[in-house]
């Protein structure tokens, strides 16, 4: 999956050990927008009334409140929220009811990077708000991350497939600066890209977006600077 997706959204780790609870939020700080924790399934429930985050990955047993219940009581008041419940129990009973909460995947632990980011990238796909996707290039105009469209006073903006391109690779790594052997390799990875070619391609791009957000940065490559 293409992480930088992550970095729209936020999650609420559940987990009951001090140590596991530490180094997923570690790692999960790095992917997401904002990664917030519990150690029960009360604190859990506190957090979620406050923050509503996007993701919630959590363990079933816990004391106080366990995974699952916890997981039922939000499910009966909130349908968008996408959970994800990691456990070491393999029993029929927990699946069953797991499927029955909606929840959008059952994790056997251990959890693995591999298992935690494909489940991750399973609740981007169940996410209904696409929008969340959008970055705001300016106040007229925005590009969604996700549905890959430009929209410019409301309306669709038609682009090439190579514009395309680089817009997803750009949104995708917003905060930083993407080098021009990244941009040659997602774009002309057998043809190579030539100093014309790349200027063409982000001249047109700036007619399209009518606004001057995509930097070239010397010597580096190129950088989308939004609005927000």
């Amino acid at each position: 999956m293409n992480k930088d997706l992550l970095k729209n959204f936020t999650i609420l780790y559940v987990e009951d050990e001090e140590m596991v609870r530490k180094n997923a939020v570690e790692y999960l700080e790095r992917l997401a927008k904002e990664v917030y924790e519990a150690k029960d399934g009360k604190e859990a429930i506190k957090i979620w009334t406050e923050v509503h985050p996007d993701i919630i990955i959590t363990d079933i047993s816990m004391p106080k409140l366990n995974g699952l219940d916890m997981a039922a009581y939000i499910r009966s008041k909130d349908t968008k929220t996408q959970i994800i419940v990691a456990t070491a129990h393999t029993d029929t009973k927990y699946l069953m009811r797991a499927v029955e909460l909606q929840l959008v995947k059952y994790l056997t632990k251990p959890i693995t990077k591999e298992k935690l980011l494909n489940a991750l990238e399973m609740s981007i796909d169940k996410i209904e708000d696409k929008s969340k996707f959008s970055i705001h290039l300016s106040d007229n105009c925005t590009y969604n991350a996700y549905l890959h469209t430009l929209h410019l006073d409301g309306k669709d903006v038609r682009l090439t497939n190579n514009e395309a391109l680089f817009m997803n690779l750009l949104s995708s790594h917003n905060s930083r600066i993407v080098s021009y052997e990244e941009i040659e390799n997602a774009i002309w990875p057998y043809d190579g890209m030539s100093s014309d070619a790349i200027r063409s391609l982000v001249r047109g791009l700036r007619k399209k977006v009518q606004v001057d957000v995509i930097e070239n940065i010397s010597g580096s490559g190129y950088k989308l600077s939004p609005l927000i």
